[in-house]
């Protein structure tokens, strides 16, 4: 019964920290304008995301364009595109694992040894997706801070962490925590103690 309920814990968390990389991965405050120097007062806040950079106005007013090319982007945005779709596909990949294990599904047949052996797999994918959201939120965040410490980087085009930013970490936290529970929820095969086999005396001992 704990062993149940350390599945269902870990694949709630695993499927809110799936929900978060996603809505992580959709927004654009991956990065803001840093209010540093001359660009202290300013009537427009930039942001930039990984599909769209928006300006706010103080007025309310947002615009937002889509990045024109891929092309013309640099290479860490566009390696961590690609680390937060594959880390969103295989995690939703190892929750849909990970349900057909849990020993409240019906799924994977009526074996609990070959049912925890699942949920163990799915554990170990969804950790793999959480790996790669990870790279990718270090490397844009590295990224980040390498071009705010650059001498020659225009004060006016520095920034600092966004929002959306946080919202993956923290997804991929979740991810680690609801992976890392399916993956430990394999029970331990229990070893039988081997006795000798007692025999009934046999009638020739007798004789």
């Amino acid at each position: 019964m704990a062993n149940s309920g350390l599945q269902i814990l870990g694949f709630a968390l695993a499927l809110l920290g799936s929900i978060g990389l996603i809505i992580g991965t959709i927004l654009p405050q991956w990065k803001m304008s840093a209010y540093v120097g001359d660009n202290i007062i300013t009537a427009v806040a930039m942001y930039e995301g990984l599909w769209m950079s928006c300006a706010f106005q103080s007025t309310g007013q947002i615009q937002c364009k889509v990045y024109d090319s891929i092309l013309q982007l640099n290479s860490a945005l566009q390696a961590t595109r690609a680390l937060m779709i594959v880390s969103i596909i295989v995690s939703v990949a190892g929750l849909g694992v990970a349900c057909m294990g849990m020993k409240c599904t019906n799924c994977g047949g009526d074996d609990k040894s070959k049912k925890s052996r699942i949920a163990m797999t799915g554990g170990i994918i969804i950790l793999i997706g959480a790996l790669c959201a990870i790279v990718a939120c270090s490397w844009y965040a590295h990224d980040i801070i390498q071009a705010f410490y650059n001498p020659f980087t225009p004060v006016n085009t520095k920034y600092e962490f966004g929002s959306a930013i946080f919202i993956a970490w923290a997804g991929a936290f979740l991810v680690v925590v609801g992976g890392a529970m399916l993956a430990a929820s394999c029970p331990k095969s229990k070893s039988t103690p081997k006795y000798p086999i007692s025999r009934p005396p046999s009638s020739k001992e007798y004789v």
